[in-house]
Parts: structure tokens; C-alpha cells; sequence
């Protein structure tokens, strides 16, 4: 389309964060269509949600919130998660008529006429007064570099194209990282494969006890204040720790999670430390987590010295008109619905000052 259409809010993604945003733009008077348009990049409701692994059951999710306004409730905990929140999601769409547009890629956001935003996009172009970026991590896999790392022989795999366990059967696997992600692909990777090997670059650190409500806002305290100094923001859980349940304690007991430091090198059969030890394998499984997929803002020139965007609240301290939701604290489900509520309370009042009278 060759027309560029106007709104008053844009909100790109529509993950937990991004529908919590469009349920509140919503309450608060913005018309879907008219006032306000939401558009997400993947095929079908659900977020990122939609592409998690089979074997990752609605019952070993930890923590999943329900959205604003319509509880998720009689789950199937044996169900695969990815199915449960996309069915949720897309009854959530039709409850509030949000009318996500989709799949819609955005390629750019630069800066318009007369203090307006434009919103590039495979669908065309928007023209916002203001915008909520909920885009989360899923399209930004990390994966780190190490010496020798293209000549291994074997394959190497991210948890984002982690499909379940049948597929390392019989074979040698390496997994890296410390996460919730590389426990539960441990676990569930042993009994299959040939043998495992855990490696991390810091000791994990597991959380006895509860995790209550104070301990909650500690750790999002702690991630808060690195991106109000403008750093690249820490996920929740690398602070929190993991938490020592069954499963854990079995896999320790065991000598599953057997964790070893991380090695120095990559060879063409597997990998090796300084101190002359190797291992051999057939598959690296990166668990090495994610980066918030934020490119498309790059034209705003949002970045502070220190690598990260640098917020007050939700709202980009460089750019009042720009807000993001599910980054740094707002990245789990409570925060995210936290803070699309936050950040539709800011844009209300930034749409409702008066303008400067032109010159």
C-alpha cells in the first residue's frame, strides 16, 4: 500500500506485553482500527509462545500470569504450552476485539512530520503520535562465539530451533548455559541421548524455598537499574536464581546437571579446556537465552553509551512518544501486563497536553 495511514498509538508485538497494552489503549477510549493499531510479525496468535517445544508442557511453565480482564483457566497441564496460550491469546484477541493485524514484519520506525512517528512495515507505512514496542526476544536467539566454532563437525542448535529430546537420541550433547532453559533441556535430553555434558560460565545459583512477592521485586529492582542507567538489560531469572524443585534435586542427585566450566575452545569433534581436557559430541544445544529484538528502532537513535535504552518507567528517557513494554523488568508476564498498563497511563496523558502553537 502506497498511502500512509495515521493513528494515534501503534504497538508492535502482540505477546503477553503487547495485548496487556492494547486491552488498556482499549479501556481507556482508543479505538482498535481507528485510534490505534496492533501489529505482530508471526502467523497466528500466541507470541512467542506459539514456537515453544512440544515437550514443554502447560504444567512446567513457571509463573505464567493471565492477561488483563479474562482469566486463563482449567489449563490442561499435560497439554504442550504452546497450544494452551495461543488458544488463550486468540480468545483474548476476539474477547476485546483488538484486531492484531498479522503476519506484519516491521522493518523501521523513524522520525515524521510535525512530532509524528513513521512506522515502516511490509503492510505499509503508520503514522503515530505514539508507540508501544512489545516485540520481547524470541527473534534475537544468542548465540556466542568461541574459538574453532566453525569447524565442529557436528550440529549446533539454539533453544529456538529446539524441537523436544527424540531428536538427540543415541548422541553426544554439550549444553550451555545456566538458565531455566538449559536445566529443562538436561532433563529432558538424558534419558535419550548417548550422554550429556553441562556447561556454564558462572556456578548456577539454585533458590530454596519460596519466591515470594518481596523477593519478586528485589530481582526486578535489581534489573530496573541497569536500564535506567542506559545498559543492556539482565533477564529476571538471572538474578532470582532457579528454583530447587524435584525435578532439580533428581537431576543433581543423578549427575545430570553435573555442571562443568565452560570450555575454552570448539574442535572439529567436540569441545576442550586449557588444562588439556575434551569431550567429544555430536551436537552443541545453545541455551544462551535472548536479546530484545529492537533493530527496527535504530533510526531513533535510542541507545545510550552504554549499550542499552535507558527508560524512566516504560517510557525511553530520549523519546517521550516511545514506550517498551516486556524488556528488562516488564519481561516476565506479570511485569508485562504491569507494564502495558503503565505505559497506556503515560501516552494518555502525553496525547492529551496541549500542542505548541506553531511558529
Amino acid at each position: 500500500m502506497n498511502h500512509t495511514r495515521e493513528v494515534e498509538v501503534v504497538v508492535i508485538g502482540a505477546g503477553q506485553a503487547g495485548l496487556s497494552a492494547a486491552y488498556h489503549l482499549r479501556r481507556t477510549g482508543f479505538e482498535p482500527g481507528r485510534d490505534v493499531v496492533v501489529l505482530d510479525r508471526s502467523p497466528a496468535p500466541g507470541g512467542a509462545w506459539q514456537f515453544r517445544w512440544p515437550s514443554l508442557t502447560y504444567g512446567k511453565v513457571h509463573g505464567m500470569h493471565s492477561l488483563p480482564g479474562m482469566e486463563l483457566t482449567g489449563a490442561d497441564p499435560a497439554r504442550p504450552s504452546a497450544e494452551v496460550v495461543s488458544a488463550y491469546f486468540a480468545a483474548y484477541e476476539r474477547a476485546f476485539d483488538l484486531r492484531v493485524r498479522r503476519p506484519v514484519g516491521v522493518r523501521a520506525v523513524r522520525e515524521g512530520a510535525a512530532g509524528r512517528l513513521l512506522v515502516e512495515t511490509s503492510a505499509g507505512i503508520w503514522s503515530t503520535r505514539a508507540l508501544i514496542n512489545a516485540t520481547g526476544t524470541w527473534d534475537r536467539p544468542f548465540w556466542p562465539r568461541y574459538p574453532g566454532q566453525e569447524t565442529f563437525r557436528g550440529r549446533q542448535v539454539h533453544t529456538a530451533g529446539y524441537a523436544g529430546p527424540e531428536e538427540f537420541a543415541g548422541q553426544r550433547v554439550v549444553v550451555v548455559g545456566g538458565g531455566a532453559s538449559g536445566t529443562q533441556h538436561l532433563l529432558e535430553i538424558a534419558p535419550y541421548a548417548a550422554a550429556t555434558t553441562w556447561v556454564t560460565r558462572r556456578p548456577p545459583v539454585f533458590r530454596e524455598g519460596p519466591f515470594d512477592e518481596d523477593a519478586g521485586r528485589a530481582a526486578v529492582a535489581l534489573v530496573e537499574e541497569r536500564v535506567r542507567r542506559g545498559l543492556p538489560p539482565r533477564s529476571v531469572v538471572s538474578v532470582t536464581g532457579l528454583p530447587l524443585n524435584d525435578a532439580i534435586r533428581e537431576g543433581l542427585a543423578t549427575g545430570v546437571l553435573d555442571r562443568q566450566p565452560m570450555f575454552d575452545r570448539i574442535t572439529p569433534d567436540g569441545v576442550a579446556w586449557q588444562d588439556g581436557r575434551r569431550v567429544s559430541a555430536d551436537v552443541i544445544l545453545w541455551a544462551t537465552g535472548f536479546r530484545p529484538a529492537v533493530d527496527h528502532l535504530a533510526p531513533l537513535r535510542l541507545r545510550e553509551p552504554g549499550g542499552g535504552i535507558r527508560l524512566e518507567g516504560t517510557r525511553v528517557a530520549a523519546d517521550p512518544r516511545v514506550h517498551l513494554v516486556g524488556y528488562g523488568p516488564s519481561a516476565s508476564t506479570v511485569g508485562a501486563n504491569r507494564a502495558g498498563r503503565a505505559a497506556v497511563r503515560d501516552i494518555r496523558r502525553l496525547l492529551t497536553e496541549p500542542r505548541p502553537l506553531a511558529a
